[in-house]
């Protein structure tokens, strides 16, 4: 697991100053994906994998002044971009690893997780670590700005059925992790699965 932490620490690093640059029209759609994730005034949400904080506003705005934002990043340099860019206003930001989160269990309303799931070295594990975090009947936004197909094209590369994404190995993925898929939505511009945390 250290391998796959040191090659996600050093894709990330190499263009963490750079990032909101490469991908300056995403707001929105990071808007957008937290509006349906449902929140509250008040509630306690994470954005795991928060890279440079994108969703950290858009959170902030859904829960209020009285609800907790948290992102945790595994790459120093992410969260460096996030404070540089002032995200750190409305979020505490955690260095830490998605799959062994400093967080008590059922401490969280929700969890944002834009573009995380194809970085995950153990999916099944990490998306459990997740559903530990959060609450019974609680959520989880599986995000990415732009579709699978129109990632690949972006990539080179071509989607397959085997695709983690896809939704007929994302819905058992999920189901064995203690997530319930609700909604699936891949589209040229946005990927969004929505789960609900299972009793």
């Amino acid at each position: 697991m250290s391998d796959d932490h040191t090659h996600v620490q050093e894709f990330f690093t190499a263009r963490a100053a750079d990032w909101d640059r490469r991908f300056p029209d995403d707001g929105p759609a990071y808007a957008a994906a937290v509006g349906d994730l449902g929140l509250r005034e008040g509630d306690r949400v994470l954005d795991a994998g928060c890279g440079t904080g994108r969703a950290l506003t858009p959170l902030r705005a859904a829960v209020g002044p009285s609800g907790v934002v948290i992102g945790v990043d595994l790459t120093p340099a992410m969260l460096e971009a996030a404070v540089r860019a002032g995200r750190d206003r409305d979020g505490q930001l955690v260095s830490a690893d998605v799959a062994a989160l400093p967080l008590r269990s059922a401490s969280l309303d929700a969890v944002f997780a834009a573009g995380l799931i194809a970085h995950l070295p153990r999916p099944a594990e990490n998306l459990g670590e997740l559903a530990r975090v959060v609450r019974p009947g609680g959520t989880l936004a599986l995000f990415h700005p732009i579709g699978r197909a129109a990632l690949a094209a972006r990539q080179g590369r071509q989607i397959t059925p085997e695709d983690l994404r896809a939704e007929p190995s994302l819905r058992p993925l999920l189901a064995a992790s203690g997530w319930r898929m609700t909604s699936y939505v891949d589209e040229d511009d946005r990927f969004l699965a929505l789960a609900v945390r299972e009793p």
